[in-house]
C-alpha cells in the first residue's frame, strides 16, 4: 500500500487535497482526521504538519509526501523533490531598516532573523557570506525593532507587512519556492508512486489547458490549425456539410479568448470550449 504524507493545515493543505481529489484519490471530510485509507487506490494518507513532512519521508516509513520546496530545504532531511506541483508559490527576501544594507553581501558580520534557518544558512554558505542566523518562530519582522537582529529573511508576497514594520526589502530573492512531491533521496519509484506522479502531472496539465472545438471551411483548415496546433496534433474530421471540417485541439487556458477571437475573424464558427479535468499525455 502506498503511504503519502499530506499537509494537515496551512496554505498548502487545501490545494494539496484538491489536487489529490482531481487525481482520483479519496480525501478526508473532517479536518480533524489525521489518517485515511483509500482502499480503492490502495493508498494510505497521513495528515502531518507541513514542516515535518520532509523528515517523515526522508527518515521514516512514508513513500512520498507533499510539502513546500522551502520546507524541504530548511529541514535538511534525506529527501528530494520529484515533481513540482504548481501551487503554493512563495518568495524569500531580505529586509532591514533603511540604510542597513542594499545587497546580501552587506550582511557580512550582521545578525539575520528568520523562521527558515536552513534556507538562510544554505544561501549564506553558497554566497560566501558570514553572518549570524537567528532562528525565530512566528512574526520575525519585529526582531529588528526589538534589537534581536539587524535584518530578517522571510516569505514576501506584497511586502506590506514589512513596510508597516519600517523595513525595506533589498537584494535578490534567496529562494523561489512552490509545493513539491517528495520522496526519500535516491529511492526507486515503485509502480504506485509512478501512477501517483502520472495522475498529478495529468491534473497539472489539465489545469493549464482547455479543449477547443470549432467548425472551419476546408480551405482555411491549415491556417486554423496553425492557431491551435495542440499538444501533438489537432483532430480534423469532415462535417456532413460539404466543404467544412470540425477541429478539436487543446489550447492554453490563458490564451483561450484571444484564440477564439482570431478563429472567428478567420471564419471559424461553432467555437466551443470545454474544461479538462484530467489527462494523460
Amino acid at each position: 500500500m502506498l503511504r503519502i504524507a499530506v499537509p494537515n493545515k496551512g496554505s498548502l493543505s487545501e490545494p494539496a487535497a484538491q489536487m489529490l481529489v482531481e487525481a482520483g484519490y479519496r480525501q478526508r471530510s473532517d479536518s480533524r482526521e489525521l489518517h485515511l485509507v483509500d482502499t480503492e487506490n490502495e493508498t494510505e494518507f497521513f495528515f502531518l504538519r507541513p514542516r515535518d513532512i520532509a523528515i517523515y519521508v526522508g527518515e521514516g516509513q512514508l513513500d512520498v509526501g507533499i510539502t513546500g520546496e522551502d520546507l524541504l530545504l530548511d529541514s535538511g532531511a534525506h529527501a528530494e523533490a520529484i515533481l513540482p506541483l504548481s501551487f503554493g508559490a512563495s518568495t524569500f527576501r531580505f529586509a532591514a531598516r533603511p540604510g542597513t544594507a542594499s545587497t546580501a553581501a552587506e550582511l557580512n558580520g550582521k545578525r539575520v532573523a528568520t523562521a527558515y534557518p536552513g534556507v538562510v544558512a544554505d544561501y549564506f554558505a553558497r554566497a560566501g557570506i558570514v553572518a549570524e542566523v537567528i532562528h525565530l518562530d512566528g512574526a520575525v519582522e519585529t526582531s529588528v525593532r526589538l534589537g534581536v537582529a539587524d535584518a530578517i529573511a522571510d516569505v514576501v508576497s506584497t511586502g506590506t507587512t514589512l513596510r508597516n514594520a519600517g523595513l525595506d526589502i533589498f537584494g535578490e530573492p534567496l529562494l523561489t519556492s512552490q509545493a513539491v512531491l517528495i520522496q526519500r533521496r535516491g529511492a526507486t519509484q515503485p509502480p504506485r508512486v509512478e501512477q501517483l506522479t502520472r495522475r498529478l502531472q495529468g491534473v497539472i496539465i489539465a489545469r493549464q489547458y482547455v479543449l477547443m472545438d470549432y467548425d472551419i471551411p476546408d480551405e482555411l483548415v491549415e491556417k486554423a490549425v496553425a492557431l491551435t496546433p495542440g499538444i501533438e496534433s489537432p483532430t480534423v474530421s469532415p462535417l456532413l456539410k460539404p466543404g467544412w471540417s470540425a477541429v478539436r485541439s487543446m489550447v492554453k487556458r490563458r490564451e483561450t479568448n484571444a484564440i477564439m477571437d482570431e478563429l472567428w475573424l478567420l471564419g471559424a464558427r461553432g467555437i466551443l470550449v470545454t474544461d479538462i479535468h484530467a489527462c494523460r499525455l
